[in-house]
């Protein structure tokens, strides 16, 4: 992203510290961004919910109210050939950051199709703190300037960091989100970073974390519930019964508190609700013990493969293959080891 003279640190691009900065001259397309200070503080005024969090809206809120400057929107074509073609101009070509933001609108058939636009436009749009001048004000006017809708909202999320510093080359501690799948499974990976990690703010990953996550809550969590669920259903005793309205009761209000959660982008909270699930559900077998033979032994099995199901809903906005597995392995009653437990080396 461009940045002004003021926003210098020591002369360099605080993005970019390791780099020289180089002053270049060229002709280069203007967008006339100085024209959308009202609008966009009318819009902001209008739209108090626009930007997530509120401190990132109060942040380009005043960097609004001091000014905006005209921005590039081109480069000369004899430097870049491989860019857009600017219309009308041979030697010129879309600067990156005016032809990306439109791909939020062309991907959806804008402006040849217009039913498969106005089906999804406008839309919630998630972006790095970095990029909160593009996403939440150059964008916007650009959409204003074009007389379309602006986005329904923006979403700004912090950085990952690791052992408490930013992930830098130099500093060789880069990790590999490939090789981490590869050993983890991806859905290990999705459920650490949407758990351990509030969404709006900086979060520290380390493997000693993930794997303390994964033991606690996937193996010995939801994993260990399933089996030991699926082990006492496939008993030639067990009847199967319609769930209790204490179950009922319990999984209605965590489903509430979830979609609660997700509404407001805190993905965190919305997991921590589904394992407190998780966790009256453990609670609720070792205090009836339906492994001893009862007349409430079926009763509570039920409640809790019903229970399991609904968490297997829940689950698939966060953990897409980990939900299909728990709906699978309920419908066939057969159990495997969901989350194999890591042994320390």
């Amino acid at each position: 992203m461009e940045k002004t003279d003021s926003e210098l640190e020591n002369g360099k691009c605080p993005v970019h510290p390791n780099q020289e900065i180089e002053l270049i001259e060229e002709e280069n397309y203007f967008f006339k961004y100085s024209n959308y200070k009202k609008p966009l503080l009318d819009f902001y005024e209008k739209n108090p919910d626009f930007v997530v969090p509120a401190s990132r809206l109060n942040e380009i809120t005043e960097f609004t109210k001091k000014g905006l400057e005209d921005f590039s929107i081109s480069r000369l074509k004899a430097k870049m050939p491989w860019g857009v073609d600017v219309p009308n101009d041979p030697n010129h070509v879309m600067y990156v950051w005016f032809d990306a933001l439109v791909g939020y609108i062309s991907a959806l058939g804008w402006p040849n199709n217009d039913k498969q636009f106005n089906n999804f436009w406008p839309g919630i749009q998630v972006a790095g703190k970095d990029n909160l001048r593009q996403q939440s004000s150059m964008w916007q006017s650009m959409l204003m300037s074009a007389g379309l809708p602006n986005s329904k909202q923006i979403f700004i999320h912090g950085f990952i960091t690791v052992n408490g510093q930013k992930m830098s080359k130099s500093l060789g501690n880069v990790i590999d989100p490939f090789e981490l799948v590869e050993k983890y499974g991806v859905d290990v990976i999705r459920y650490y970073l949407l758990r351990e990690i509030t969404p709006t703010e900086d979060g520290d990953f380390t493997i000693e974390k993930l794997e303390q996550r994964y033991n606690s809550d996937l193996a010995s969590g939801i994993g260990n519930l399933l089996a030991r669920t699926i082990t006492l259903a496939v008993k030639p005793n067990f009847e199967e019964k319609k769930p209790s309205a204490k179950i009922k009761k319990e999984a209605t209000k965590t489903k509430k508190i979830c979609e609660q959660y997700l509404e407001n982008f805190k993905f965190n909270d919305s997991l921590k609700s589904i394992w407190e699930l998780i966790t009256f559900c453990d609670k609720y077998i070792n205090q009836e013990k339906p492994w001893i033979a009862s007349k409430k032994s079926s009763q509570v099995i039920s409640d809790i493969l019903f229970a399991l199901e609904e968490i297997s809903y829940l689950l698939k906005p966060f953990l897409p293959e980990t939900s299909e597995k728990i709906k699978n392995m309920l419908k066939s009653k057969t159990s495997e080891i969901l989350f194999p437990r890591l042994l320390k080396s």
